[in-house]
């Protein structure tokens, strides 16, 4: 019997060799992903050279296809490593993928610890999951545009 598959249930998006992307469960905007290694590992540096490499390959694919399905005036791209470092999951690290808009900056996550989204996670699951799709399969850092 086949595993049953969960992808959207857990937001996953895309899966690659040695990591999965999967929509940030709290984002900062709609389109925030994270590239996220299967292997549990909470430093980069314990990160074996194929999966880092792949890694940075889907957050450049992340990049394009985040772009043509939003368009974003810009993108933040980085690790929080550790737990003082902000990341939300100290013991595993990702890549975090989000779009920017000049403005999309208020004060209601800093004074009411709340986020304005314009967009449900299943719509973006949906956005997202379609423009993967159309990624050839073992060609991850390739953009299909």
């Amino acid at each position: 019997m086949a595993a049953e598959n969960r992808d959207e249930e857990n937001l996953i998006v895309h899966r690659g060799t040695h990591n999965f992307i999967v929509l940030n469960r709290f984002p900062y905007t709609s389109g925030h992903i994270m590239v996220v290694p299967f292997l549990h590992v909470d430093k980069l540096i314990a990160v074996a050279e194929p999966v880092v490499v792949e890694m940075m390959q889907l957050a450049r694919l992340a990049e394009g296809l985040i772009r043509d399905v939003y368009k974003p005036d810009g993108l933040n791209i980085g690790m929080n490593i550790g737990e003082s470092a902000g990341a939300g999951i100290a013991g595993h690290i990702h890549m975090h993928v989000l779009p920017r808009w000049s403005g999309d900056s208020n004060f209601m996550t800093t004074v009411s610890e709340t986020r304005v989204l314009p967009e449900d996670l299943g719509v973006t699951w949906k956005r997202l999951s379609d423009a993967f799709a159309t990624v050839q399969p073992g060609t991850p850092s390739v953009h299909p545009n």
